[in-house]
């Protein structure tokens, strides 16, 4: 069986989608109509600057476009349509995308929106987050029970979880964790993802999401929140507001994946973030990151 995952936000270079678009007629299409959608899109992919792209709202619908168009290129290559999908934070997003829950188009414009309310939820300097490596999650809980303002945000590996909060809660948390022999690494970010901070974002896509239709996943799309698949419309619209504010739990995404059967995991789009810690979780399973027509071609 396989898995289509979908990259979230650090995935994003210039250059990204290039290749794609100059080797595959249908990623050309896509990449077009997100730049329809989107003027200035595309330029500032394959040209930055890497500042600009970096930017929450611009690396959003980068990230999509490039990871739908992608996925269209396996398919239209000949690729076994997969069992299942998920994606990394944002990247849940492209997999709902790709198995027709929502169109490019609604999707581009509304993580646009999204990139632009997590950046303006908090003042700049005022939230972090920060990779803690080595310890288990259930540590890194108990030894930051107590400090305000610092919250799991991403449980990526079984030896990598990431805090989020407050700059002083995460500073705290960080200070506490390295004295209990963990290795953290704070993280160049623009807002505290996936921490409570992100309430008043999560408020502000309510309301355009609660304007655009959503249709019965063709697949089966795994949630952030849950961990778990949901075909529901409505539930799926409640459930992307929820995971702003959410840990992404991906250690369990990935088991409960091997747990249905699924073998191969194939990320689509920009980078090999997810192909990395698909190897740090499973054991006898197969991971690809396919970003080019040459890499889709020998993979299909």
């Amino acid at each position: 069986m396989i898995a289509a995952l979908f990259p979230g936000q650090g995935s994003q270079e210039v250059g990204m989608g290039k290749a794609l678009y100059e080797g595959s007629e249908v990623a050309r299409e896509v990449l077009e109509r997100a730049e329809s959608t989107l003027p200035g899109l595309q330029t500032l992919m394959w040209e930055g600057p890497e500042d600009e792209l970096k930017l929450t709202a611009n690396q959003q619908p980068a990230l999509l476009a490039v990871g739908y168009a992608a996925f269209q290129a396996y398919l239209e290559a000949g690729g076994t349509k997969p069992n299942s999908a998920a994606g990394h934070s944002l990247g849940e997003w492209t997999a709902h995308v790709a198995a027709g829950t929502l169109s490019l188009e609604d999707a581009l414009r509304l993580v646009r929106k999204r990139g632009e309310y997590m950046q303006e939820a908090v003042p700049v300097g005022a939230g972090a987050m920060a990779a803690v490596l080595k310890v288990p999650p259930q540590t890194i809980q108990e030894l930051t029970a107590g400090i305000d303002g610092v919250e799991i945000a991403n449980l990526n590996s079984p030896e990598q979880t990431v805090i989020s909060g407050s700059a002083e809660g995460v500073a705290k948390a960080s200070e506490r964790l390295k004295e209990h022999k963990a290795r953290v690494i704070p993280l160049q970010v623009s807002a505290p993802f996936h921490s409570s901070l992100m309430k008043p974002a999560r408020e502000r896509l309510a309301h355009d999401l609660a304007q655009i239709t959503l249709s019965q996943p063709q697949f089966p799309v795994y949630s952030n929140v849950l961990a778990q698949p949901e075909n529901r419309p409505e539930i799926i619209r409640e459930l992307l507001l929820e995971q702003i504010t959410q840990a992404v739990r991906w250690v369990e995404i990935l088991q409960h994946l091997k747990a249905q059967g699924v073998g191969r995991f194939l990320e689509f789009g920009s980078g090999r973030v997810l192909t990395g810690l698909v190897g740090r979780t499973l054991v006898g399973v197969d991971a690809k990151n396919l970003t080019s027509p040459q890499e889709i071609a020998d993979n299909v």
